[in-house]
């Protein structure tokens, strides 16, 4: 045995927290841990801002740009499943630092990209190395903080990077992109990822599992396939709509591979998805509201991206700074939620608090019209999004990994993050098509043809106030039903997750929190 490999059964019978092999360096691993779930999570926003310049670099076409998003989305969101479990086959140091290296490469394939086609398969690798690295970072969090008080503070700061990283992306892709070059948007992540992967070669053990379980190659290919044709068949949906062809045979593709894995781990010996993992009651309440979670606040980011510069006329630095207020929202009630509300009242208030503040921040929104300034009318949103997801994501989080038997880690942490990016693909979609199919309904009664049509080419809704009108009225509608989908989750997560305190696991006993 390696000096920096420890047995499973050493850490089955760890009895008290300086026992566990992370325990003295826990808070520094964390560090590492957040580190690569930031670039993670802000990889998904930060180049959206920057592809204007880089469309304008590379000439590519208005109907190819989306494929820049759409190829990391795919990557990420079909792999995640295959990547957890390769996590606990061969163990989370080294998925870890390979995640890391290979996200590191692929971002600067992607800076130096030359062409259109090298930028998508930058993107493409960055989405499947994310999806190895993702489940990794979540599993070492689970079985590196088992002692109850500080798992919360713990899940406290991963949930707010969770939950604020896309904001952090936002403004970190605007001041890249309008002070330095829209290349900077990849090559930052070296920054992030190549430290981090040195400092995980000293700080973190590897643990393998003691059963040597096989990779479930049938799972894998109904799981991954189905998840790779859902994510497609949504972005479809956003760029040709819902009744369009393809959109409909890659989402009934995808449901259809999802049912049929659903089966196949329920027979399956060693399946990819153990039925344990989300058979518990709180856990699968837990992945049902980050999956809701994820389809309502789509629009927060990208409508109010919209809305602040073309209607309110913010630069893209101006536009990434007006959205600091909600991570810094997220991170103080986090902390609040994890350390002090958790232990004593369990999962089930925290979340259908979040889910009411998160709902009333888009009615609020609701009420937008062209002449509304940031300060009365879009700030205090914001800050009641990050009270509400400060207490959804890092109480999910926590709640959706809590008490997984540890040769499941991975697994599971992959599944909040598939949840996670399902939904957000699946908003991405939703949300686009009603706000579009609102601005059509909007210029159709208040405009000429001719202005209609002119309208709703990019970018020109901000030069009329009919224009500028119909796009916050198709803002405004998409506002509404992110609001009811708020209110979706908030009964979801009372049905589903368990009244009263959950069982912390306390004083670093792995064991007991694996047989919960």
């Amino acid at each position: 045995m390696s000096s920096d490999t420890v047995s499973p059964q050493v850490l089955a019978n760890l009895q008290v927290p300086h026992d566990n092999p992370h325990h003295k360096r826990r808070w520094t691993i964390l560090g590492v841990i957040g580190i690569a779930q930031l670039m993670v999570v802000l990889d998904a926003t930060i180049i959206n801002i920057a592809l204007p310049s880089a469309q304008q670099a590379l000439h590519f076409s208005d109907a190819s740009r989306s494929w820049v998003v759409t190829s990391y989305a795919l990557a990420f969101g079909g792999l995640l499943l295959l990547g957890g479990r390769i996590s606990d086959l061969f163990g989370r140091k080294w998925t870890f630092i390979a995640g890391l290296i290979g996200f590191s490469a692929a971002s600067a394939l992607g800076g130096s990209a030359q062409d259109f086609h090298l930028l998508v398969a930058a993107r493409a690798l960055q989405g499947a190395f994310g999806a190895i690295l993702a489940p990794a970072a979540l599993s070492l969090l689970t079985t590196t903080f088992t002692d109850g008080k500080e798992r919360g503070k713990a899940f406290a700061i991963f949930g707010a990077i969770s939950g604020g990283g896309a904001a952090v992306g936002l403004l970190l892709g605007g001041v890249l992109s309008q002070y330095l070059s829209w290349r900077w948007c990849m090559y930052v992540n070296l920054f992030f990822a190549i430290p981090a992967a040195i400092a995980a070669l000293t700080l973190v053990h590897n643990v393998r599992s003691a059963t040597h379980p096989h990779l479930d190659i049938p799972g894998t290919l109904f799981g991954s396939l189905g998840l790779l044709s859902l994510v497609y068949g949504f972005a479809k949906a956003e760029s040709n709509g819902w009744g369009d062809q393809t959109t409909l045979l890659f989402l009934g593709a995808g449901v259809a591979l999802l049912v049929a894995f659903g089966v196949w781990i329920n027979n399956a010996k060693q399946p990819l998805l153990p039925p344990r993992v989300v058979m518990d009651r709180n856990r699968g309440g837990s992945y049902l509201t980050i999956l809701l979670a994820g389809l309502g606040i789509f629009g927060v980011f990208l409508f109010l991206t919209y809305y602040m510069q073309q209607n309110l006329g913010f630069s893209q630095v101006k536009t990434g700074f007006a959205f600091i207020v909600m991570p810094i929202s997220i991170v103080s009630s986090s902390m609040i939620a994890q350390t002090k509300l958790l232990p004593k009242y369990g999962p089930r208030p925290l979340l259908l608090f979040g889910m009411t503040m998160s709902g009333l921040g888009m009615i609020y929104l609701a009420q937008l019209t062209p002449d509304s300034t940031y300060f009365a009318n879009v700030m205090p949103a914001l800050i009641l999004f990050g009270i509400g997801f400060g207490n959804i994501f890092a109480t999910a989080i926590n709640t959706a990994t809590l008490g997984v038997e540890p040769k499941d880690a991975g697994v599971a942490s992959a599944l909040v993050n598939t949840c996670q990016q399902v939904g957000g693909a699946a908003g991405t979609a939703l949300l686009s098509t009603i706000a579009l199919n609102a601005n059509k309904d909007y210029l159709t009664t208040n405009a000429s043809p001719t202005m209609a049509k002119q309208c709703l080419q990019p970018l020109v809704g901000q030069m009329n106030d009919v224009c500028a009108a119909g796009a916050v009225h198709g803002y405004t509608v998409s506002f509404w039903v992110s609001a009811g989908i708020f209110a979706v989750g908030a009964v979801v997560a009372a049905i589903t997750v368990l009244p009263g305190k959950q069982a912390m696991p306390g004083h670093g006993d792995a064991a007991a929190a694996g047989a919960h």
